[in-house]
């Protein structure tokens, strides 16, 4: 008895910090979102119960599907390039060369950078009168005229999902290059025996033996993407109009600039069962890996 409770001892500390930063957070938003809560009434705490009103007020607003949408588009757009040029670099970055190592790191810096640095700084670069990047494209001739990246409705979602496929690309090529350092290279000699060609090794060797870890990345990426909140928090604000609303910035704005509580909790249970989806397929995924493994 008393050995078994040395062996919970050693767990009891990290038990003790879920149920407060965990559980506890997590089951007074559930709370939260079941009642009318709003700036006068949380102070006294007498709040209404009111069931799943706030629940149906979320889905009967047009913003939120906007927001939705704009997420989607988002999280889509950055998993695809991000993987795509994240899978060019690892495989760079898997034959050895001189400097192979250091230019790795370096390509790591900018995952390791806090964010809020990261943002402002592309805040910086797409400003659209002093702005880097609307500078060198009107010296090079694919522009005539700068453009106010971060304050029209029609770049603004781009701006920022570009900012964040930057802050993407090196945890994609980690992933992808641990998985392409996976692969034996004597499952490429009997294709450089028969003659293939380096994209059908690629097409029909390293394709599919990627396929598990491409699918995990993706997964992962997905969770991560879905609710970012500090890129957008620190270049647009969910502005121009709305233009860069998500779901994780307009429960923020409910719940602490509009001060509806109760509505800004169901919202931010609502994204949390769709990232909860993903993250069930996530470890279904890795479960089943293990096996076939």
């Amino acid at each position: 008895m008393k050995k078994r409770f040395e062996n919970y001892s050693f767990v009891l500390p990290a038990i003790v910090f879920l149920m407060i930063f965990l559980l506890y957070p997590f089951a007074f938003n559930i709370y939260l979102s079941f009642r009318d809560i709003n700036i006068g009434n949380l102070v006294q705490g007498d709040s209404p119960f009111i069931g799943l009103e706030n629940y149906k007020t979320i889905l009967s607003e047009p913003l939120f599907y906007k927001s939705l949408t704009q997420t989607v588009i988002f999280t889509f757009f950055t998993l695809v390039v991000s993987t795509s040029i994240g899978f060019l670099l690892a495989s760079y970055f898997n034959k050895a060369f001189p400097g192979n190592k250091w230019m790795r790191s370096i390509m790591l810096l900018g995952w390791m950078t806090p964010i809020i640095i990261v943002g402002t700084i592309f805040k910086w670069m797409l400003d659209g009168k002093y702005g880097i990047v609307n500078n060198m494209l009107v010296n090079i001739g694919l522009m005539n005229s700068p453009i106010n990246w971060l304050s029209d409705i029609d770049t603004a979602l781009f701006a920022v999902t570009v900012t964040n496929i930057w802050l993407s690309i090196p945890f994609s090529m980690i992933i992808l290059l641990s998985g392409l350092q996976g692969i034996p290279t004597y499952v490429y000699e009997p294709a450089t025996i028969d003659g293939a060609s380096r994209w059908q090794k690629f097409r029909y060797i390293t394709l599919p033996l990627m396929t598990p870890t491409i699918s995990i990345l993706l997964i992962l990426g997905l969770i991560y993407t879905f609710k970012v909140f500090d890129v957008i928090y620190i270049m647009t604000a969910g502005g121009p109009a709305n233009s860069t609303q998500v779901v994780s910035y307009l429960a923020y704005e409910l719940s602490f600039n509009l001060f509806r509580f109760g509505e800004g909790a169901a919202l931010s249970n609502l994204a949390l069962f769709i990232i909860a989806f993903f993250a069930i397929l996530y470890v279904r995924k890795v479960q089943k890996e293990s096996v076939v493994h």
